[in-house]
């Protein structure tokens, strides 16, 4: 994420190409085509390379996408597009996939089949495959049942119960599901910081222009307050996303735990950066007419995928009391 020159050219990008009307015709069903031949042309979809050596690079193109709320699955074909990489399948160009992205969810594959099923897979129903991530297996599938849904933002959302498997490999032995977890929630944070990133720059602007008793309202202390609470928030987002980003490409002993404290503080600013944003816009902040929504439903719906705060923190809780009392200090200062 520190990378400005791919962080300044991504914004271009997905500024060029994402609008209010292309948000709006995407949750009725129609397909950004404009935005996805952009995305793949710029090269974003292979960031990660096979041993996810990219992460920094991707988390700052995905911090892009999720400023601009783009409507396209793009952490998701990275992640599935690594995966298969690494187990040596050839992915499909177009947009992917992968199930399941929820802790509690499991899969395994046997032949042509599956076994289990998949609770909120992203952009099932768009995707030209899902990659399969089962018990030692990886797969490539195309759903075959699939109970359509959306989130909160409209974003596709459905619920995996079958698949034909076109491809299967074991899984690499570097590669387990809890890792492919951990990618995806620190993908979904990286998104959540632009977002975040946006609906503070809406709410200065706002402030900035709406006047009152004579005055921007952006000069009432009481404004100043909220908009500084909401810089905060969003300043301790990027710090943690970009620091896991680090980690995870470095390979460093410490990655997992830095993309749990990532998932968890973003996903706790989210909801308090969407309250800050919308106290300050007062009404206009949810009318369809303007943007900050497209932002805050986005918000209020990623902070819950590919684990919520309570089931990373739970998992940072478990690491933190297997390293006892005098792994503690070691476990907070490693550099």
């Amino acid at each position: 994420m520190a990378d400005t020159i791919l962080h300044d050219s991504a914004m271009r990008l997905f500024g060029d190409h994402v609008s209010p009307q292309i948000i709006a015709a995407a949750e009725t069903g129609t397909w950004p085509d404009a935005l996805w031949s952009s995305v793949t042309e710029a090269g974003y979809l292979d960031v990660l390379g096979d041993g996810a050596e990219g992460m920094s690079e991707a988390a700052t193109i995905l911090r892009a996408a999720g400023y601009h709320a783009a409507p396209i699955p793009l952490p998701e074909t990275m992640l599935a597009r690594w995966l298969c990489a690494a187990a040596g399948l050839e992915a499909p160009d177009g947009p992917l996939t992968i199930a399941p992205v929820e802790p509690t969810d499991q899969l395994a594959l046997f032949g042509n089949s599956i076994s289990g099923s998949a609770a909120y897979v992203p952009w099932a129903e768009s995707a030209e495959a899902i990659a399969l991530v089962g018990s030692g297996s990886v797969g490539l599938g195309h759903a075959a049942l699939v109970e359509p849904g959306k989130n909160l933002a409209g974003e596709p959302r459905g619920r995996l119960t079958d698949a034909a498997v076109s491809a299967s490999a074991p899984m690499p032995n570097s590669i387990g599901a809890e890792q492919v977890l951990s990618l995806g929630a620190l993908m979904r944070a990286a998104q959540m910081a632009g977002a975040m990133e946006a609906a503070l720059d809406l709410t200065t602007q706002y402030a900035n222009d709406r006047v009152q008793f004579g005055r921007p309202i952006g000069k009432f202390q009481g404004i100043q307050h909220q908009i500084a609470l909401l810089a905060e928030e969003v300043a301790a987002s990027l710090v943690a996303v970009e620091s896991a980003a680090a980690r995870v490409a470095a390979s460093h002993p410490m990655a997992d735990t830095a993309v749990a404290a990532a998932k968890i503080r973003t996903g706790e600013a989210a909801g308090k950066v969407a309250d800050y944003a919308h106290q300050v816009h007062g009404a206009i902040g949810f009318t369809k007419e303007h943007s900050l929504h497209h932002l805050t439903r986005r918000l209020w719906s990623w902070r819950d995928e590919f684990g919520d705060e309570a089931y990373w923190a739970a998992r940072l809780g478990r690491r933190v009391a297997a390293a006892g009392p005098a792994g503690l200090w070691p476990l907070l200062t490693a550099s």
